[in-house]
């Protein structure tokens, strides 16, 4: 039985809680917040502590927190040489303090507290300063996930990024489209079947061959047409950019 103590109360600490609970070979020593209520409901109350000075023994200390408080967190820890990883994508290794063992622990996915997921299907890209330690945070990771995988801190960033673009940017999108239902008096209800197909057509398909629009057909009337309907000076940026960027592509 590994013994993980998690540090952070926020949507990834939040979803790592609910997995560890449940994996077979994980025991959850404790959880440090700041805002203790946000996971009090998730709990017992002596597994939740405020103060570094309560933290109890474990094999592997995860600290889940915004990517600026991972350095002044790690920094923090009243303890040397234990092994300490984060969950950051756009942080290397080495953002860790150099008084305990470093390692990542990186979860692959969007996560709000409000919308439960599945672990088992979720990527956790791990990396560390040793062999011995990998092992420590592989067996952590298999016990709540079956897509685990090596990666270093340079290939982790770039991951981060595509994942920006794929999901963040994305999502923006949606809300551009949601803006403009709502601005013509249509219900956003209507465009999820289409949202629906092209996630599934992405699963078969590359998104090269997946592409689709007046933009990959080069068909100038129709893109002049959404244009001149576009009153908002950010939609109409955003709207050529994307066509040029379809266009440009080889």
């Amino acid at each position: 039985m590994i013994k993980v103590s998690l540090i952070g109360s926020g949507n990834v600490a939040h979803h790592l809680i609910e997995a560890f609970s449940k994996a077979a070979n994980v025991e959850l020593v404790q959880v440090m917040a700041r805002h203790p209520e946000n996971i009090s409901h998730l709990l017992s109350p002596n597994q939740i502590i405020s103060d570094y000075s309560q933290l109890l023994e474990a094999d592997l200390y995860i600290i889940a927190v915004s990517d600026a408080a991972v350095s002044e967190v790690s920094q923090q820890l009243p303890f040397k040489n234990k092994l300490v990883a984060h969950t950051s994508g756009s942080l290397a290794m080495d953002a860790l303090a150099d008084n305990n063992r470093k390692a990542v622990f990186y979860p692959l996915q969007t996560f709000s507290k409000t919308k439960s997921v599945d672990f088992k299907m979720i990527p956790i890209g791990l990396e560390s300063a040793n062999a011995t330690d990998f092992k420590v945070v592989e067996q952590v990771a298999k016990s709540i996930s079956d897509q685990v995988f090596t990666i270093n801190s340079v290939q982790r960033k770039a991951l981060h990024v595509a994942a920006v673009f794929m999901n963040n940017f994305t999502n923006h999108l949606y809300q551009i489209g949601a803006d403009i239902c709502k601005e013509h008096q249509l219900s956003f209800e209507i465009l999820k079947p289409l949202i629906r197909e092209t996630t599934e057509k992405i699963m078969v398909l590359s998104p090269a061959e997946a592409q689709t629009g007046p933009a990959k057909r080069n068909d100038q009337q129709t893109i002049d047409s959404h244009l001149a309907l576009l009153k908002d000076a950010n939609q109409k940026a955003i709207y050529t950019l994307l066509t040029q960027s379809i266009q440009n592509h080889e």
